[in-house]
């Protein structure tokens, strides 16, 4: 990390941001760079590291309101909403495992079609149970429908 200030283009770039996402966090107040005489932004190593801080939890998948909380250690219910994001990650992270071993199964089944795989469907059967009906699916999970080159 350079030991000077940093324009907000290569605080940018730094991270593979585009400048006005810096613009904006900083009018959420999620980072406060100091002004040089001509009143440019310039980041010094405090706001690089809050960067970063807030690049990694964003990409953790916490909101921007989250995050806010969670850089200020005087937020109140901080510890409240540290503790949901934990358990969000341990859900998310038996899903992930539960994918594995759906497309590891995927790719050693001996099945043509894998929905006619009586172990694949085992992995399906939470969501085939009709006693229970299913919340709506979250965005990132239908996004692939938004994209052409999956048409």
């Amino acid at each position: 990390m350079k030991s000077s200030t940093w324009s907000i283009g290569d605080a940018a770039a730094r991270f593979g941001l585009e400048t006005h996402v810096l613009r904006h966090w900083e009018d959420e107040g999620l980072v406060t760079p100091g002004r040089d005489a001509g009143g440019r932004r310039r980041y010094a190593e405090p706001d690089v590291v809050r960067i970063a801080a807030i690049v990694r939890n964003k990409a953790a998948g916490m909101s921007l309101e989250q995050i806010r909380v969670l850089l200020d250690s005087d937020a109140p219910g901080r510890q409240a909403l540290l503790q949901a994001h934990l358990d969000d990650i341990a859900e998310r992270m038996r899903s992930m495992e539960l994918w594995q071993e759906m497309t590891e199964h995927a790719l050693r089944c001996r099945a043509h079609d894998v929905t006619n795989c009586p172990r694949y469907k085992a992995f399906l059967s939470d969501l085939l149970d009709t006693e229970r009906p299913r919340p709506p699916l979250p965005p990132e999970a239908v996004e692939w429908r938004a994209r052409p080159s999956d048409a």
